[in-house]
C-alpha cells in the first residue's frame, strides 16, 4: 500500500512517528506490531486496520485486547467492528485517525470513560457512545471491573475513492 501511494519508507516511518527498521519489519512481516503501531501507519496510508488484519485475531494494544470481528463496505462509507477487552485500572491513548471517522462503543461489562482526550465521554453497561476520532483519543477503566465492549469504526470515504 505503501509503495502503491508513492511513498517511501522513510516517509512513511517519519509521518507515522514509528522506527523505518519496526515500519520495514511490519512490512517484511518479521516484526508483531502493538494496535497503537497498527492504527499510527493505516492512519497515514488512509486506510481503515482492515487493510493490514484478517479478522479473528487477538490485537493487543498498551491497554486493549481488540478482536476484528468483521470489515464492511457500504456506499460513502466502509465499518470495522471490533469485540474490546480492557482490563481493571487500564488507560490507553490512541493516535486521530484520517479526517470523519468516527467510533461508536457499546459497553457491556464495567464503566470505560473514551472519546476525544479534551472531552472523554463515560459509558456503562448497556450504555453507547460515539465521538469524531480525528484527534488523539483515551480509553480508561473507571472503577473494580474489566471493561467488555464493542467498537465500530466509520471511515468516510473520500469523493476520489469508488462508490464515494
Amino acid at each position: 500500500m505503501r509503495e502503491e501511494r508513492g511513498i517511501s519508507l522513510s516517509e512513511l516511518a517519519r509521518r507515522a512517528g514509528v522506527g523505518k527498521a519496526t515500519l520495514s519489519g511490519l512490512e517484511n512481516g518479521t516484526r508483531n506490531p502493538t494496535l497503537e503501531t497498527l492504527w499510527t501507519v493505516t492512519a497515514q496510508l488512509g486506510v481503515g486496520l482492515a487493510a493490514v488484519v484478517d479478522t479473528g485475531p487477538v490485537v493487543h494494544g498498551t491497554a486493549v485486547q481488540g478482536v476484528l470481528l468483521q470489515a464492511f463496505e457500504e456506499e460513502g462509507a466502509a465499518y470495522e467492528l471490533y469485540r474490546l477487552f480492557f482490563p481493571t485500572g487500564s488507560t490507553q491513548t490512541s493516535p486521530a485517525h484520517p479526517e470523519g471517522v468516527t467510533e461508536h462503543l457499546t459497553v457491556f461489562a464495567g464503566t470505560l470513560r473514551a472519546g476525544p482526550a479534551d472531552a472523554p465521554l463515560t459509558a456503562g453497561p448497556g450504555e453507547y457512545v460515539t465521538w469524531r476520532s480525528d484527534v488523539p483519543h483515551t480509553y480508561t477503566v473507571l472503577g473494580e471491573h474489566d471493561v467488555h465492549a464493542s467498537l465500530l469504526i466509520r471511515y468516510p470515504r473520500r469523493r476520489s475513492e469508488p462508490g464515494g
